[in-house]
């Protein structure tokens, strides 16, 4: 049975999004909030290396510039300290199906994910 991994804040838009979309498709989820469980190492690094760093953050968002981060110049391994303690920093949510990645509300990719079982 096709199953993914939502990697996502239950108060994120976005990632309601994702949950919705594979729920009316009948695909089961495993949920993994971010606020209560940071993401293992190899989980980031899967993403990290597919995305790069830089693609997974929101140097856009409220919580970026909340936490001054705009004008700061931080090493990757301090970024990462700081996406575990605040994961509103990253483009969520991230999902995972198999060999199949994505970040942020990309329904394109979630529709390969879809298709994919």
């Amino acid at each position: 049975m096709l199953s993914v991994q939502i990697f996502g804040v239950k108060n994120s838009s976005a990632t309601r999004a994702a949950e919705r979309f594979f729920k009316e498709r009948g695909i089961a989820i495993h949920f993994v909030d971010l606020k209560r469980k940071p993401m293992s190492p190899g989980e980031i690094r899967r993403f990290v290396e597919r995305f790069t760093l830089s693609g997974l953050v929101d140097n856009d968002s409220k919580a970026w510039i909340d936490a001054g981060l705009k004008y700061m110049k931080l090493t990757d391994s301090g970024l990462l300290t700081k996406i575990e303690r605040e994961p509103m920093l990253l483009r969520l949510p991230l999902v995972r199906c198999a060999n199949l990645l994505s970040v942020g509300p990309d329904q394109s990719a979630w529709k390969t994910m879809a298709q994919s079982g």
